[in-house]
């Protein structure tokens, strides 16, 4: 266990709570996942031909990007700026595996940072560990599209590689980014797959040594203080964020029994990269409850997007985050800033309660709307004010004449909110609550 490293600055992080992520690359002209290279086992010869001699987003606006990503409330962004194809979005003097050696022509990153800090988010690279185009990463039978062929077969591609000389590659490529284009407010490495049982072999898997990890960890710490890490570099303490993929927490994350900084990485539908053909969109009212089922247990959400091979938000995606933005402008204030609610408070059926403890509000998020009163434990003679979020209406609380005949139910704690019959026109309704 690492002990004594140094760590980035979430103070911001943990107050702005809702980011865009971008998956963006060579993949996005297959069309059909960010993986497709490794899920069709497409060598790197016939991958460059059909993607990296075609790839021309001639529809690219950055600025449509980033006033989308605002527009939808989001406070950051994380953009791909090398997946595991390896291909790079930005003039890197490193390789000529770069979009200004495409029909693109030019560094598709900068102006990308640019748009999105003129709109008032912070600045976020992901940098994939994995690189299945570099002539020294060593094939594994893991992932990548090699690990169908035999083990001879991959011995004999491995003949000449050095994992280390990669590692130095990776390292000086993190050095432009966190050089060449300003601040950068978080760092999104992906990914490590140990093999426990032969942490030195290479070929059966990639751990902190296949990275030099604390070597990595050590220079971005000198180059960027502040920056705020993820925890895929396999080396324990080297981290800011813990970041579940696809999947909720079901309580605050923690790590030997600590409560963490941590984040929810989610995509709109099943992939990452543009899949043309995907049916599996999330609706917008969902994505809205989990960015709120997020907040409530103390957390991020990272929402992705996956634009075109022409370099587009299709209309699928800007459905959602025109809807997302509807709700984050009436009820963004039940989300930044806001955390878990305080013990005390106990939740209602169907709810999630986020609390902003330097206003000392309480926000009540209703996922299903109840039938004319809502009861909430532990808030009796606690509130001095109450009203939906939406659109400022009081809320009447304590009970009604004819509710007397309940009151011996509840208890002697309950507080009692007198609702309106009919549900807001809002996707998740919020009741803001104004505590002594």
């Amino acid at each position: 266990m690492e002990k004594n490293l140094p760590h980035g600055d979430t103070e911001w992080f943990v107050n702005d709570r809702f980011g865009m992520f971008i998956h963006w690359g060579l993949y996005s002209m297959g069309a059909r996942h960010e993986w497709l290279m490794n899920k069709e086992n497409i060598p790197v010869a016939e991958y460059e031909r059909r993607y990296f001699q075609r790839f021309d987003p001639d529809l690219y606006n950055p600025e449509a990007w980033a006033r989308a990503a605002a527009d939808a409330g989001m406070k950051y962004f994380v953009v791909t700026t090398k997946h595991h194809e390896g291909f790079c979005l930005w003039d890197s003097k490193l390789t000529d595996y770069k979009a200004p050696n495409t029909p693109a022509k030019r560094d598709l990153l900068r102006p990308l940072v640019e748009a999105f800090r003129g709109q008032g988010l912070k600045t976020g690279f992901y940098y994939s560990l994995i690189d299945w185009h570099h002539p020294h990463f060593v094939i594994d039978n893991r992932i990548g599209p090699y690990r169908g062929c035999t083990e001879k077969e991959r011995a004999k591609m491995n003949q000449g590689r050095v994992q280390a000389r990669y590692a130095e590659y990776m390292r000086g490529q993190v050095r432009e980014l966190l050089t060449g284009f300003g601040q950068v407010d978080v760092l999104w490495f992906d990914f490590s797959y140990p093999d426990k049982e032969h942490p030195n072999d290479f070929t059966k898997g990639k751990n902190r040594n296949a990275w030099q990890s604390k070597k990595l960890y050590q220079m971005v710490r000198e180059l960027q203080p502040s920056v705020v890490v993820d925890d895929r570099l396999d080396l324990p303490g080297a981290w800011d964020v813990k970041t579940p993929e696809q999947w909720q927490p079901r309580e605050w994350y923690t790590v030997e029994g600590q409560r963490v900084v941590w984040e929810a990485c989610q995509t709109l539908s099943g992939s990452w990269g543009y899949h043309r053909d995907e049916d599996s969109w999330r609706s917008t009212d969902e994505l809205i409850r989990t960015l709120i089922d997020c907040v409530s247990k103390g957390g991020n959400l990272l929402l992705n997007v996956g634009p075109t091979g022409r370099g587009e938000f299709d209309a699928r995606a800007l459905d959602r985050l025109s809807g997302i933005g509807e709700w984050m402008k009436r009820h963004n204030r039940a989300i930044y800033g806001c955390t878990a609610a305080p013990h005390e408070f106990k939740t209602p059926e169907h709810c999630r309660l986020t609390w902003n403890p330097g206003t000392k509000r309480l926000y009540v998020h209703l996922f299903a709307w109840p039938y004319g009163a809502l009861h909430i434990d532990g808030l009796k003679d606690r509130v001095e004010y109450a009203q939906l979020l939406n659109d400022s209406s009081e809320l009447q609380y304590g009970l009604g004449e004819w509710q007397h005949q309940i009151g011996d139910r509840l208890g002697n704690s309950t507080l009692t909110l007198r609702l309106p019959a009919r549900k807001p026109d809002v996707a998740v309704p919020v009741i803001e609550l104004f505590l002594k």
